[in-house]
């Protein structure tokens, strides 16, 4: 929270915002002070340290039990599905007509992306036919049939914009508010303001593509300079999402817990005589966390127990859909128990295995829009009939979209474009069937009312009911904030 109204106290001589960061590692239960942390209790820091106000989570409650939100959201959790690459917005839902007038044509434009700075491009015109559909008339490319039916309870963004139009900071950027790596991602930020709901699964689960992870790895799910408890939990995208959760045949749980309560002991011995270790704090909770995982998990993530029916509808049934389709099928159980946050990437590192069409966009496109349309439309009717719908926000997109022009002198590909492009929200206090922002008539950049991933992170945030310019996490000497030390306000227009 923002701390800048405290006034200063006599203790240590430091406000009392720099005396609780200094005095967390002297807890004298290191078990309590990763318990506090887990539940968000940090967050709240802004709270009377007098002694007038009871702190949340404080000695006299249950310091896991979830806190009711700060602003009156409605969501409780977050699904994102990310699209790792860069999907088209002109080619799946941003509609531009003149594109097919100027097809071939040699145009004055400014683009900004792998191929650098240029200021005119071949057009490539749009390679499908887009459609109206829903109440709300959404038109919709004919590579999202599934996606098309589910357009009255989705809003479009459709001038989202960012500073780097290459891969690695771009993805950065999306996921951490951050161009360079070392922040908290959005995930992280997520359970550090609200806290966890079932303290035997991760809050903040990463299902990547089994041809790899995206190009900067591990910094886009990093819990940053807070606490490793908020950073994510990677589950596999091919075969069991998580090994070795099962004891060795000579190992008993009696055997393995007590083996856990001396390394606890142990580590908790060194914690003590090294104040504010935080790493080795979380070391400690995530050894708990994994052993409580050994009796929890296999339930969450086991399959088998979901019908056929609903199989099919999320693709599982069919060779091109079901990876993506288990990981969405995989998400839904983990939110339905308690998750907060739930990343799924469609597209790996490997060459051709994203979205990143700078050759064939007709092929690129149709293999990843083929192996993601039913299954995400599977999950928004799923969570649907379930009425996990109004409390699960789910959002769409990239780290940015692509140009209308070819980066190359021949081929159908296109190049990065930061300065203009759609993603798409639903659920969880999300007004669905509405369209906010646009690009010019050929979509390279975004006209009037754009908006910054910093103002759809604030939105994430505020539709969970956390402020976004009072969430703070104090380090280096500074308030920070996922939204910036400037701040950013919410896209109001998407919100119900």
């Amino acid at each position: 929270m923002n701390h800048d109204h405290a006034p200063r106290n006599t203790f240590c001589g430091n406000t009392r915002r720099e005396f609780m960061w200094e005095a967390g590692g002297a807890f004298t239960s290191v078990a309590l002070a990763g318990m506090l942390a887990q539940d968000g209790f940090l967050a709240r820091q802004a709270t009377a340290f007098d002694g007038t106000t009871p702190l949340p989570g404080a000695p006299g409650g249950n310091p896991l039990a979830p806190r009711p939100p700060l602003v009156g959201g409605r969501a409780k959790s977050v699904i994102f599905l990310f699209m790792y690459g860069g999907p088209s917005h002109v080619d799946t839902f941003d509609h531009k007509p003149e594109l097919a007038k100027f097809d071939g044509k040699t145009i004055q434009v400014r683009t900004k992306g792998r191929g650098g700075d240029r200021s005119e491009g071949r057009v490539v015109g749009p390679k499908w036919a887009f459609r109206q559909h829903g109440q709300c008339g959404a038109w919709v490319s004919d590579l999202f049939p599934n996606l098309a039916t589910c357009v009255d309870d989705m809003a479009f963004v459709k001038s989202m914009y960012a500073e780097s139009p290459i891969h690695g900071s771009a993805m950065l950027m999306m996921n951490s508010g951050k161009l360079l790596g070392g922040a908290p991602a959005l995930g992280s930020w997520v359970n550090y303001g609200l806290g966890t709901v079932n303290q035997n699964l991760p809050g903040f689960v990463v299902m990547l593509d089994s041809t790899g992870g995206p190009i900067s790895g591990a910094k886009n799910w990093s819990a940053g300079y807070m606490p490793a408890i908020y950073q994510g939990t990677v589950l596999r995208g091919d075969g069991p999402p998580i090994l070795d959760l099962a004891n060795p045949p000579t190992r008993s749980d009696d055997l393995q817990r007590r083996m856990l309560d001396r390394l606890r002991a142990w580590n908790t011995r060194h914690a003590m005589a090294r104040t504010g270790n935080a790493e080795l704090e979380s070391r400690i909770e995530s050894y708990e966390l994994a052993y409580r995982m050994q009796s929890t998990a296999p339930e969450a993530v086991e399959l088998d127990g979901e019908s056929a029916e609903t199989k099919e509808l999320y693709g599982i049934d069919r060779p091109e859909t079901e990876e993506f389709g288990r990981k969405c099928l995989l998400a839904r159980r983990l939110v339905e128990r308690g998750v907060r946050f739930v990343q799924v990437y469609s597209g790996g590192s490997h060459n051709d295995a994203n979205w990143d069409a700078h050759g064939d966009l007709r092929k690129n496109h149709d293999y990843h829009a083929g192996r993601t349309d039913r299954p995400i439309a599977g999950l928004l009717k799923d969570l649907k009939r379930r009425g996990l719908l109004d409390e699960t926000i789910v959002v769409w997109g990239g780290e940015f979209g692509r140009q209308p022009t070819a980066e190359y002198a021949e081929g159908t590909g296109r190049d990065h474009n930061s300065f203009g492009f759609t993603m798409w929200m639903a659920g969880g206090g999300v007004k669905g069937g509405v369209s906010v922002g646009q690009t010019d008539e050929l979509g390279s950049t975004g006209v009037g009312d754009r908006y910054h991933v910093k103002n759809l992170h604030a939105t994430v945030l505020s539709l969970l009911g956390l402020d976004p310019n009072a969430l703070t996490y104090f380090y280096a000497g500074l308030d920070q904030k996922l939204v910036g030390v400037e701040g950013a306000e919410p896209i109001r227009g998407v919100m119900a």
